[in-house]
């Protein structure tokens, strides 16, 4: 085993493990953002849905790298990687016995593209680190994916290994005693002897360090012989209750080990020593409506910290002793957004016009021997903006211009594209994904308001999730193209249950359904009022659903010369479009929140453009979707056709029922007059979406009908058998 040497005992004893490395073998296949002990990574991009056994790791940039520090001689390395688009540009596998010095095992200018392909390396016996790295990028990416180390092969030389159980203690690493207090507790330590000819000799075990009176070694072996193990005694007496530190110094004849030390930490009692101290100087930064940071300077002698986080109000809630929360755990009215030796922390989840309130307890000890101090905790709070929109973003843009929907297209593109394949790294990695407990993520459907667990990476196979295009793909003029910006617009994609609810919609408009035929949670498909199959999403993504539209087709229209008019005619077997009436009514009636205001604000950071219609709510009043032509009479226009081309009754002829229908708005009355101006037939009727009505008693002959909405009367004739 490689030695380590250690600055100081508090430092090994704070950390655990101030130089982490990789026991041999060592494997990583990416499949959770924890990286393996000894493993880095200077980004942590993957391919969520592609790799040798997806996912795989992602080089997007130049000096982005991967190292992998272990403690003995390797044996060969193998991985799997390839090119995606790569050309021009040095991928390089590198080799350094300290971590300074860096020699190249194997260079890639031309790797595999499209596949990827097993590499094996033979690093020299004296390698102890392993570097990927993007060397020079000038176009395209790297893949890697199931990383393995070999161990290497024994020597004939003695060299020592320990483990307590199964598990090997490098040298410099920490061993965990408890013991009650004044009560003796034995810890046996296996000494193995890797060498397969010479004996392993012992000359001393020695205790030392703040604590090493309440530690002794009871039996240690003088020789191990070749290939052999033998065990060592401390034990453990403690004479006071909370943290007990020695260290353990195991002198051998081994040749670059010949003091092999452990540090002992030791607790009396059932609890590690409370911190004395709280954390101070709690400060925020990059403050923005999707994203904030928040750092600390720790508490001196604390093992660690947890940050608890509440919005809209102080936190009251306080962590448990003998608990080792996660992060996405909920401590009382607050969830854990760190629990580590880290003094930084970006949380998710942050929205526009928001205060988030924020707890740091400092904390000793791990498992059931935890320790949090709880009284007066480091506490601050931050509220983020409410927008993040530029100032003279709109100042080209005027309604009253005919040129208003040129304006408004020329404004928004072009813009920076990015990439469908990119969606889960930088969508829901960044923004849609939530903590939950354990240390998990969820992301929610958008049409049905599914609640989708899982544990990072993100994987959308396997989750079953889509990127859900809004604006159908078979409905682009450039369909079947997926390389163009239209298709990757992270405006109109969202997160959607693929099986359940994606293949659901299909390429069906969005609408009312009145007579459903299937749907899953919130989100439901079947007939309109009309008698067309549409696709119906929860209340809460109407609107949004309606502006990433809205926006997708002011985006892209004209460009190389194409209408991106909303469809009158889907196709043979969808011989009807998408209403343009209903998704400005969902506009109005679900207004963009401090969820949707924040997302155009992310999104605006990556494409470098806005959805017009989150930032302003009239400008839909001035465009007619229907041939992508500006609407001189704006709002005006837009309530006069929802009044009139939306108001639809059926039967008509009737004879004793008749429904009324208003699009996306709501009825509150309605009454039938006959020819001489008379009320036959009225009611309120509190609000609702669709009404039916008995006109069994009306004699046969012509009457006008009138809907009472929040946009006005709507008013039409109707004929009884």
């Amino acid at each position: 085993m490689k030695k380590v040497i250690y600055a100081s005992l508090l430092a090994v004893l704070i950390s655990f493990s101030v130089k982490s490395q990789a026991v041999l073998p060592t494997s990583w296949s990416f499949t959770t953002t924890i990286l393996p002990v000894g493993w880095t990574e200077s980004e942590s991009n993957l391919y969520s849905a592609s790799g040798n056994t997806p996912p795989a790791k992602k080089f997007d940039t130049t000096g982005d790298n991967l190292i992998i520090h272990f403690a003995s001689a390797p044996g060969n390395l193998t991985y799997y990687l390839t090119g995606n688009g790569f050309s021009g540009g040095t991928f390089t596998v590198e080799e350094s016995e300290f971590g300074t010095a860096w020699t190249t095992l194997h260079a890639f200018t031309s790797p595999p593209n499209a596949s990827y392909t097993m590499f094996t390396d033979a690093p020299l016996a004296a390698t102890r680190y392993i570097r990927f790295i993007y060397t020079t990028k000038v176009s395209g990416n790297i893949g890697l994916d199931d990383v393995s180390i070999a161990a290497g092969a024994a020597t004939p030389q003695q060299e020592i290994n320990v483990k307590q159980g199964a598990t090997t203690i490098l040298s410099g690493g920490t061993q965990i005693m408890n013991s009650p207090l004044a009560t003796m507790t034995p810890t046996t330590f296996s000494i193995e002897n890797e060498g397969t000819a010479n004996a392993l000799n012992i000359s001393s075990a020695v205790i030392s360090g703040a604590n090493a009176s309440d530690f002794t070694v009871a039996s240690f072996p003088a020789s191990v012989a070749a290939a052999s193990a033998a065990n060592l005694v401390v034990n453990f007496t403690p004479s006071a209750l909370g943290n007990r530190n020695a260290i353990l110094t195991i002198n051998s004849n081994d040749v670059d080990e010949a003091a092999y030390v452990i540090n002992l930490y030791g607790i009396g009692g059932n609890l590690a020593s409370e911190p004395t101290l709280q954390a101070t100087n709690l400060v925020f930064s990059n403050v923005k409506t999707y994203r904030l940071s928040g750092a600390f300077t720790p508490t001196a002698g604390a093992e660690g910290h947890i940050v608890l986080r509440k919005k809209g109000s102080p936190i009251t809630g306080i962590p448990s002793d003998g608990t080792v929360y996660q992060r996405g755990d909920i401590v009382g009215d607050a969830q854990v957004v760190l629990s580590s030796t880290s003094t930084s922390f970006v949380p998710n989840n942050i929205v526009a016009g928001e205060t988030y309130y924020f707890a740091v307890f400092p904390y000793n000890g791990t498992g059931t021997f935890r320790n949090y101090l709880t009284t007066t905790p480091l506490a601050g709070n931050v509220s983020t903006p409410a927008t993040m929109l530029p100032a003279n973003y709109y100042a080209g843009i005027a309604t009253g211009s005919s040129t208003f929907v040129a304006d408004l297209h020329s404004l928004v593109n072009p813009h920076n594209m990015q990439f469908y394949s990119n969606y889960g790294n930088f969508m829901v990695k960044y923004f849609a994904a939530r903590d939950t407990t354990l240390d998990r993520r969820v992301i929610t459907c958008v049409y049905s308001g599914e609640n989708k667990i899982y544990i990072e990476p993100f994987d959308f196979t396997a989750t079953g999730y889509s990127r859900e295009h809004t604006f159908c793909h078979s409905w682009m003029p450039t369909n079947p193209a997926q390389s163009l910006p239209e298709y990757n617009d992270y405006h109109h994609l969202f997160p959607s249950n693929q099986n359940q609810v994606n293949a659901l919609r299909s390429n069906y408009p969005l609408g009312i359904v009145v007579t459903p035929t299937g749907g899953y949670l919130d989100c439901k498909i079947g007939l309109d009022a009309n008698g067309n199959t549409v696709f119906e999403p929860r209340d809460e993504h109407k609107g949004d659903a309606a502006r990433a539209m809205m926006y997708e087709a002011i985006c892209y229209t004209t460009v190389s010369g194409n209408l991106w008019a909303l469809p009158s005619n889907i196709s043979t077997s969808i011989p009807y479009g998408q209403d343009q009436y209903i998704l400005k009514q969902w506009h109005f009636n679900d207004l963009p929140n401090g969820w949707e205001m924040s997302r155009n604000d992310y999104i605006d950071s990556l494409q470098d453009n806005r959805n017009p219609f989150v930032d302003s709510v009239d400008f839909v009043c001035y465009v007619n979707f229907s041939n992508m032509t500006y609407e001189t009479l704006g709002c005006e226009a837009s309530i006069d056709e929802l009044l009139t081309k939306g108001f639809i009754m059926y039967p008509n002829p009737a004879r004793s029922e008749l429904t009324l229908h208003v699009d996306a708005t709501t009825i509150s009355s309605y009454e039938i007059m006959d020819i001489r101006g008379r009320v036959v037939l009225s009611s309120d009727v509190n609000n609702l979406v669709v009404v039916k009505l008995n006109t069994a008693a009306l004699e046969s002959g012509a009457y006008i009908v009138k809907a009472v909405t929040p946009f006005g009367i709507a008013q039409k004739s109707l004929v009884i058998e």
